[in-house]
C-alpha cells in the first residue's frame, strides 16, 4: 500500500481501533475454541463483539486452517478490514524441529544458522505466520537458568555474529511483502534478561552501564543493523524498573543509541506483570507506563485494552503516543504485503518439502555435536561390534527441547533408530524414567552389559528441565544416571556417554566414568540420524562449546572472557593464599569455550605474525598452517584471541576477535589467514565512548579458549 494510502487508512480509524492494534491475543479469543499454548497464566478475560475485531495480532496459531480461519473472520467483520499480524515462537523450527540454538551456537557456523532461519521461516509462513519471536540474543553466563538454552553463549562478538546471521535467514534480502516465505524478526528480550540473579527465571537484574553497553547491547545492534523488525521487552527489573515501563532503557538506549525506529512488543502479560513488580497499582497505570516507555504492543496482559480509551481521554500526549505506536503496527504490516494479500502464505502455491527440510536438518544437526571425550579412540564405533545401548534416551523421543511447540514429537527419530540404521549388532535397554530404573530394566540393563562389547549411555535431562521457568540449583545427571553410568564402566568394557540437555551440566562423574562422551544437546526432528551419523563416523564432529562446562556449580558464573583482578592465579602465584582463587576447585571449567574434539588428528604448523605494529587505518595479519596427520576427513575451528595490556577500564584476560572453520582432507595440511584492523580492537570506555586504546596487545590462536599466546603487537596512535 502506498503511504498516503496508509495514512488515509489511519485517519479513518476511531481510538477504540487504533487501541485495538496495540492488543495481542491468542487464537482463544478470536474464534469459538481453542487449543492454546501457553506460557504464563492465562487472563480470564472476554473479548465483545465489537471489540473482538478490532484486535491488532494474534499468537501462536496453531495450523494453517486455524490461521485461515481467524483473519477470514477477521476481514469479514473489521469496519476496516486490517489484517490481523499473526506471530508465532519459531525458535528452532516450526514444524521440523533443529537443534536448540545453544546447540546452533556450538556449530561455529553462521550460514548453517542462516539456513535453519531460512528454513524455520518457509515452514512458518507457510502456514500464515509473518513474525517470529527470534532470535533470542541475551548473553548468558549461569547455566542453572533454563532459558541459556535459546541463547547461542556466552560470548558478545560470536553472538553478535549469530543474531544477525538468525535475522538475514527469517527476513531475507528480497523484501517482506516481495519474499512471503520469509519471516519478520523479533529480537528478543530486551534487556539483561540472561543475567538473572541467581540463574532464577525473572529474577532481578543488576549491572552496570558499562557491562551493558560493553557485553549486552552488541548483539541487539547486530541484529537490528541486520534489519530486524520488531524487539520483544524482557521480564526483569533493570536498574530499579522492569524493562517493559522502562523508559529509559527503551527511549534513550533502544531507541536513541540503538536508532531502533520499528515495533516494540511486550513479553507475555510483562504490561501486567508491572503490578506484581510493584511498579503499578492496577493495570491502568501499567499501561500508561509501557506506553510512556515505548510499547508499542501488548501481549496477553489485558492493560491496554482495558485502560488506552481511558487514558487517552484524560492525556492528550498518550493520545499522541498512540497514534505513533499505531502507526509503527500499520507500518509493519505493510511491510509484510498484508493489504494487498492478506493470506500471505496461505495462499501461496508454493510447496513444502518436508522430506528435503528434515534430510537438511540431519545434516545441519550433525555440525552441533560437540565431542567431549574420546580417550583411547572410543569413536567411532565399528559397525560389526556387539553394541549395547542403555539408558532414558535410547528409545525416546523427547529429543525436541524446549520451544518446539509445533513440532511433532512422535515424528522425531530416537536413537535407537538411528543406530539400527548402522548395525545389526544392536542390543537394547531403554529405561522409562531418567530418574528412575524399575528392577525390571535392571535385569535387562545387566543382560546388555554382559553380553555386549561396547557401551552407549543415552543420557540427560527431560526436555521439561530447560527452557523458560527451569531454573535449577543442581546441575548434574539424576544420581540414578551417575550409577548406570559408574555400573557401566564396572564392567571393564569401553563405555560412551550421549548427553541430551539444553545447558552445560557439572559432567565430572561422566567424564570419569566414560571413555568417550558426546553432547548431542537436543538435536530436533532428526536427532537419531544425527547423531548415530557422528557416532559411526560418517560424520565427523566439528562442534565446539559456546558455552563454558563448569567444574561445580559453585563456580558459576565461570565463563573464558573474565576481567583481570590485581590478585590473579598464576603459575607463578599457584599456592599463594592471598590470590584469586577457590580452595577446593580449579578456578577453569571443566570444558572451556571454544573446545571440542574431533576424529581427525590436527596439529598446528608454526604462526607467522606480519606485522609487530598496527597503524590506524591498516591491518595486522597472522597466518599459519594445520596438518591432518589421521585417516579422517575433518574440519577444525581456528580462534583468535586478543588480550589488551593495558587499558582505561579493565579488560578481560582474552577476547575473541575472529574464527575461521578450516576444513583439512585426511594426511592434509592447510593454510589460514586472520587479520584485524582497529577497529576489532576497540571497546567502551569508562564514557561509554568506543574506541580503540593505542598500546600493546597479546594475540593468543588455537582451537579453544585455552590458546596459547602466539605473540604481541602494539596497535599505534
Amino acid at each position: 500500500m502506498e503511504k498516503d494510502k496508509l495514512i488515509q487508512l489511519f485517519n479513518k480509524m476511531t481510538l477504540k481501533e487504533k487501541v485495538g492494534q496495540l492488543v495481542q491475543v491468542s487464537p482463544h479469543f478470536l474464534e469459538d475454541s481453542a487449543n492454546d499454548y501457553l506460557t504464563g497464566p492465562l487472563q480470564h478475560v472476554t473479548l465483545s463483539e465489537g471489540n473482538r475485531y478490532t484486535i491488532g495480532s494474534a499468537i501462536n496459531t496453531q495450523t494453517k486452517a486455524q490461521a485461515y480461519e481467524i483473519q477470514t473472520r477477521h476481514l469479514e467483520k473489521s469496519r476496516l478490514k486490517i489484517p490481523l499480524l499473526l506471530m508465532a515462537d519459531v525458535i528452532h523450527g516450526y514444524r521440523t524441529i533443529f537443534p536448540i540454538p545453544l546447540a546452533i551456537g556450538a556449530s561455529w557456523d553462521l550460514e548453517a544458522a542462516r539456513e535453519i532461519a531460512d528454513l524455520s521461516a518457509l515452514e512458518a509462513s507457510n502456514e500464515g505466520i509473518h513474525v517470529t519471536f527470534s532470535p533470542m540474543v541475551d548473553l548468558v553466563r549461569d547455566p542453572r537458568w533454563g532459558r541459556v538454552l535459546e541463547s547461542t553463549g556466552e560470548d558478545p562478538y560470536l553472538n553478535s555474529l549469530f543474531a544477525a546471521a538468525f535475522v538475514k535467514g527469517y527476513q531475507g534480502t528480497d523484501g517482506l511483502a516481495a519474499d512471503t516465505g520469509k519471516l519478520a524478526a523479533c529480537v528478543k528480550h530486551f534487556v539483561g534478561y540472561g543475567w538473572s540473579e541467581a540463574g532464577r527465571d525473572y529474577n532481578r537484574v543488576d549491572m552496570s552501564e558499562l557491562e551493558l553497553h560493553q557485553n549486552h547491547l552488541p548483539a541487539y545492534r547486530a541484529a537490528l543493523d541486520a534489519g530486524a523488525k520488531l524487539v520483544m521487552t524482557s521480564f526483569n527489573v533493570f536498574n530499579g524498573i522492569p524493562a517493559t515501563g522502562n523508559k529509559t532503557l527503551l527511549q534513550e538506549v533502544l531507541k536513541k543509541k540503538l536508532h531502533f525506529d520499528g515495533v516494540i512488543i511486550s513479553d507475555w502479560d510483562s504490561v501486567g506483570e508491572l503490578i506484581p513488580n510493584g511498579l503499578a497499582e492496577d493495570h491502568k497505570q501499567a499501561a500508561e507506563l509501557a506506553l510512556q516507555a515505548g510499547v508499542d504492543i501488548d501481549m496477553m496482559s489485558f492493560s491496554y485494552h482495558h485502560a488506552l480509551e481511558e487514558l487517552a481521554g484524560e492525556n492528550p500526549d498518550l493520545s499522541e503516543k498512540i497514534d505513533q505506536a499505531v502507526w509503527r503496527v500499520l507500518t509493519l504490516k505493510n511491510e509484510l504485503g498484508l493489504f494487498e494479500n492478506p493470506y500471505r502464505g496461505l495462499s501461496e502455491s508454493q510447496a513444502v518439502d518436508t522430506s528435503k527440510i528434515r534430510a537438511r536438518a540431519r545434516s545441519l544437526a550433525g555440525k552441533t555435536l560437540v565431542l567431549l571425550e574420546n580417550n583411547g579412540r572410543t569413536l567411532p564405533l565399528q559397525q560389526d561390534a556387539k553394541i549395547g545401548l542403555i539408558g532414558p534416551f535410547t528409545n525416546s523421543h523427547d529429543v525436541l527441547g524446549s520451544w518446539s511447540l509445533m513440532g511433532d514429537k512422535e515424528a522425531s527419530v530416537t536413537m535407537m533408530e538411528g543406530m539400527k540404521a548402522y548395525t545389526q549388532e544392536l542390543q537394547v535397554a531403554p529405561t522409562e524414567k531418567v530418574d528412575g530404573i524399575t528392577a525390571a530394566e535392571w535385569q535387562t540393563i545387566h543382560e546388555v552389559f554382559a553380553t555386549s562389547e561396547v557401551l552407549v549411555l543415552a543420557l540427560g535431562e527431560k526436555s521439561r528441565e530447560s527452557g523458560e521457568g527451569a531454573s535449577k540449583t543442581a546441575i548434574s545427571l539424576h544420581p540414578i544416571q551417575i550409577q548406570l553410568l559408574k555400573e557401566a564402566k564396572e564392567t571393564g568394557k569401553k563405555v560412551v556417554t550421549v548427553l541430551f540437555n539444553g545447558r552445560p551440566l557439572d559432567l565430572r562423574e561422566v567424564q570419569a566414568y566414560s571413555d568417550a562422551v558426546l553432547e548431542a544437546w537436543y538435536p530436533g526432528t532428526e536427532s537419531g540420524h544425527a547423531v548415530a551419523d557422528v557416532l559411526f563416523g560418517a560424520v565427523n564432529p566439528s562442534g565446539k562449546l559456546s558455552m563454558s562446562f563448569p567444574y561445580s556449580t559453585g563456580q558459576i558464573p565461570v565463563y573464558y572472557n573474565h576481567i583481570r583482578t590485581g590478585r590473579p592465579l598464576t603459575e607463578q602465584t599457584k599456592g599463594h593464599q592471598y590470590v584469586s582463587h577457590y580452595l577446593d576447585a580449579p578456578n577453569q571449567p571443566l570444558y572451556p569455550f571454544g573446545y571440542g574434539k574431533s576424529y581427525a588428528t590436527f596439529k598446528m604448523g608454526e604462526i607467522k605474525q606480519h606485522q609487530n605494529e598496527l597503524a590506524p587505518e591498516s591491518e595486522i595479519v597472522f597466518s599459519g598452517t594445520l596438518e591432518n596427520s589421521s585417516a579422517f576427513d575433518g574440519q577444525e575451528t581456528i580462534q583468535l584471541y586478543i588480550h589488551d595490556q593495558v587499558a582505561e577500564v579493565a579488560r578481560p584476560v582474552k577476547e575473541l576477535k575472529a574464527f575461521t572453520k578450516v576444513f583439512v582432507a585426511a594426511h592434509s595440511t592447510e593454510r589460514f589467514t586472520f587479520k584485524l584492523t582497529a577497529a576489532d580492537l576497540s571497546y567502551i570506555h569508562a564514557d561509554l565512548s568506543d574506541w580503540s586504546d593505542a598500546g600493546l596487545f597479546d594475540v593468543f590462536i588455537g582451537t579453544d579458549s585455552n590458546a596459547e599466546k602466539i605473540g604481541t603487537f602494539k596497535l599505534m596512535d
